[in-house]
């Protein structure tokens, strides 16, 4: 049975990769009406695996992976057109508000160090900052949106960050790895929206943006993996 696939993480992995392959072909080589076809298959590929091996009882989490996703997809449409301004400020405020539900997803009620936490959130900031400031001038009337897009950014990785010991480590990695590709992602499309063209963008971006939705997606499915008593934070 075709569901079957959904719940062997394998095959499931060499759909998705392919399906993303295909998009990025069509990306890199067909019309830009093509990608309407194409690129929508990836977020429902992962909405039906996330269905099929969810967690049943965390409803309210459950609740913010599926809002994520689709908030994602929408955003995934709305930005193949990103040279339409409409288009591009529709994209950011849903690729916002998937982040929005992300960072709900991520919120444990974990005891944290904050010392940890607080290196890692001054560097992060610090790229930001400097990836900002590098696109500033030409970000125009999408100043605020930049913003507040990038703020939500620095929050769901911390969030990400602070699932370390509460989850199992290859929940943690997962979703952390997928996070960091994210912001790869993002900070390439920034570049070349507002700024200059850089060298192999198109696929960069996709293969980053891919990759990481499917790591995070993946993650939150591992977090029904047990946490070894070395990996309880003290």
């Amino acid at each position: 049975m075709f569901s079957l696939k959904f719940k062997n993480f394998t095959q499931f992995t060499f759909i998705y990769f392919l399906v993303l392959a295909i998009d990025i072909l069509v990306k890199l080589y067909g019309p830009i009406e093509y990608r309407y076809f194409s690129k929508p298959f990836l977020i429902p590929l992962l909405l039906l695996y996330y269905y099929h091996n969810k967690e049943t009882h965390n409803k309210r989490g459950q609740l913010w992976v599926f809002l994520a996703l689709t908030s994602f997809l929408i955003g995934d449409i709305l930005i193949i057109n990103h040279l339409n301004q409409v288009s591009l400020a529709a994209s950011l405020l849903f690729f916002t508000l998937g982040k929005l539900f992300f960072s709900l997803k991520f919120i444990h009620k974990e005891d944290f160090n904050v010392v940890r936490l607080i290196p890692f959130s001054i560097l992060l900031f610090a790229y930001i900052f400097l990836l900002v400031g590098f696109v500033y001038q030409d970000l125009n009337v999408f100043f605020s949106a930049a913003i507040f897009s990038f703020f939500f950014t620095l929050v769901i990785f911390q969030f990400a960050f602070l699932r370390k010991g509460v989850y199992s480590s290859r929940s943690y990695y997962y979703v952390f790895f997928g996070v960091l590709l994210f912001l790869v992602s993002e900070s390439i499309m920034a570049i070349k929206t507002f700024k200059q063209n850089i060298p192999y963008q198109d696929f960069l971006v996709m293969l980053a943006y891919g990759s990481s939705i499917y790591l995070i997606t993946m993650g939150i499915v591992f977090e029904k993996d047990a946490v070894g008593d070395n990996e309880k934070m003290t």
